[in-house]
């Protein structure tokens, strides 16, 4: 029990008595995996609601439960609490009443931070209990974002603040030209966390995980330093630094990644794993040296905001339901494809987590190991010494394995090597690079896979993407032209009584009129009739064909299902099917 007493509320109502000793390493279990929260967990799994929660909560602290919803933090207590207060101890002040000031804490299992806030404000403080995630949002409302990692602040006045620690006037078009900037200032050791340079760095990966960023830029030009994020696929750039800050810059990502900072002249690939905010945040790094510097691209990996669940995910019925049966064939080789960043190792990942149970033994080769999933044996690819797909696999075959993942079939060695395990009883997950689902049999053909052991071997191919779905908050009805209608293969007949919608553009969604993404799908099953199809070598327009004739929905089809949904726009099918 050790490790439910170290986490702060699991002790709580183990000493109350409101969890009995399974639910509570079951929920301690959830949280190690997952990085969510105990508090969330407790309520996803239905043990005890939110009210209860937090009456236990305030039981323990002696205060009263007030719902931050229903208060407003005023010009008054504003002045009382300052922004840099506020957010470096990640608290919303809800009220005075007899000259005591009320505070609402994003843990209110962290006192400590009333007393050290006793040292800062000049009034006796009172604490009061609230939805963790409410005060959250009332903390990024009234003072304009709630993650405590950059050092308690916005990018846009934290980057101002911290240029003008580093004596650099920041200018906003062009980076700020070239500066001198001391050695001190720039100290890039681990140990000197509060060195401006660490201090920049955190609040970036802050702001992008605040921001649901999914890759974070950093790219030297000739005589500017930009920043980008990519959010629901699209780049949105952020306030530059100046172009003399991207060395250090890099060097410190570098340092956090346990990648050689002296070695600049090769592209280098690493991992970063940090705590912002309480969520556990993978980031994968890669370096690439340019003509002015090192780009730095870090793909942020958030296990909080991915559900490996294939309910989740968004599947038609129909494909749920054969994914579900396919991945429980005791052989055979079920291909995800689609292009980069459309979700694939997603869906594979959600497909493992449903069989991974006692009886099986699974195995991946990944290139890199994104998620850790618990009783899986992972393995990375690493070229340089080697270890490539197919050397993971020829090793996975002495394994004694049930289902292995290949993260992709990029190859024919490769390849072949997957169908012998499917050939020799074990059920093989990959994924391809392929316009579309029959057009995987066509890929496999061009390697030099020979026709029949495709035929004999392939279960299924899903082909997947990722299209934004529009903003809720500025969501508008329209009427589409004769003209959009002709680009989607329509007619004015076709959609009547069909409702079309797009996003105006709003702050919630960055004047982008998208917020959040959702797949669309389409599922190639090979039938008796695709086998003889495939044996013939036939192409695969001629695939797709006879896939259609025997009910296969295509990606352009599922697409239009959300269009008339009014869940994504017509721009956005037409970009992506």
């Amino acid at each position: 029990m050790s490790d439910i007493a170290s986490n702060p509320l699991l002790g709580l109502l183990q000493g109350q008595a409101l969890l009995d000793d399974l639910q509570l390493e079951e929920v301690n279990d959830e949280v190690t995996k997952s990085g969510k929260s105990a508090f969330k967990v407790i309520q996803d799994f239905g043990h005890l609601d939110k009210d209860s929660l937090l009456h236990a909560i305030a039981n323990h602290m002696g205060a009263m439960v007030v719902d931050v919803n229903d208060r407003t933090v005023t010009p008054e207590l504003k002045e009382i609490v300052n922004d840099e207060t506020a957010k470096s101890y990640q608290c919303v002040p809800v009220g005075m009443e007899d000259g005591v000031l009320q505070v609402a804490l994003v843990d209110p299992l962290d006192p400590s931070r009333i007393d050290e806030m006793g040292y800062v404000i000049p009034y006796p403080i009172q604490l009061v209990v609230a939805d963790p995630d409410a005060v959250s949002s009332a903390l990024a409302a009234s003072y304009g974002g709630g993650g405590d990692a950059g050092g308690g602040m916005d990018i846009e006045s934290g980057i101002a603040d911290i240029l003008q620690e580093l004596g650099v006037e920041a200018d906003s078009k062009t980076g700020g030209g070239t500066v001198a900037i001391s050695d001190e200032a720039l100290d890039i050791s681990d140990d000197e966390d509060s060195a401006p340079i660490v201090k920049f760095v955190n609040l970036v990966l802050a702001q992008a995980v605040q921001d649901r960023a999914s890759d974070i830029h950093f790219e030297p030009f000739e005589n500017e330093y930009k920043i980008r994020y990519r959010v629901d696929g699209a780049l949105y750039e952020m306030s530059p630094p100046p172009k003399s800050m991207s060395g250090p810059i890099a060097s410190r990502i570098k340092i956090m990644s346990n990648l050689n900072i002296s070695e600049s002249r090769l592209p280098q690939d690493g991992r970063i794993s940090v705590n912002l905010g309480g969520r556990q945040i993978d980031l994968r790094v890669s370096t690439l040296p340019t003509s002015y510097g090192e780009s730095v691209v870090l793909r942020v990996l958030d296990r909080t905001a991915v559900t490996l669940e294939l309910e989740t995910l968004g599947f038609p019925p129909e494909i749920l339901e054969f994914t579900s049966h396919a991945i429980d064939q005791p052989n055979g080789i079920f291909v995800v494809t689609g292009p980069t960043g459309c979700g694939k190792t997603t869906t594979l990942y959600s497909c493992l987590r449903r069989v991974n149970r006692p009886g099986h033994k699974l195995l991946t080769v990944e290139d890199p190991v994104e998620f850790d999933i618990e009783g899986i044996m992972q393995v990375p690819v690493i070229e340089s010494v080697g270890m490539t797909f197919a050397a993971g696999l020829r090793a996975f075959l002495r394994q004694d394995p049930d289902i292995i993942m290949v993260g992709e079939m990029r190859d024919l060695e490769t390849s072949q090597i997957a169908i012998q395990a499917s050939l020799t009883g074990h059920l093989v997950l990959s994924t391809l690079h392929t316009n579309d689902a029959p057009g995987t049999v066509t890929r496999l053909t061009d390697m030099g896979v020979e026709p029949f052991l495709v035929s004999s071997t392939l279960i299924g191919v899903m082909g997947q993407r990722l299209v934004r779905t529009i903003c809720d908050r500025c969501k508008t009805p329209f009427e589409p032209t004769e003209q959009q209608l002709g680009q989607l293969g329509l007619s004015p007949g076709d959609v009547e009584g069909k409702k079309f919608a797009f996003g105006r553009g709003c702050g919630e969604c960055n004047d982008s009129g998208y917020r959040g993404r959702k797949g669309i799908f389409e599922l190639l099953q090979v039938t008796d009739a695709i086998r003889e199809l495939i044996n013939d070598r036939s192409p695969s327009v001629v695939l797709k064909q006879k896939a259609v004739e025997e009910g296969m929905i295509t990606l352009r089809d599922d697409g239009l299902r959300s269009v008339f949904n009014g869940e994504t726009a017509i721009d956005e099918i037409l970009k992506y099917t």
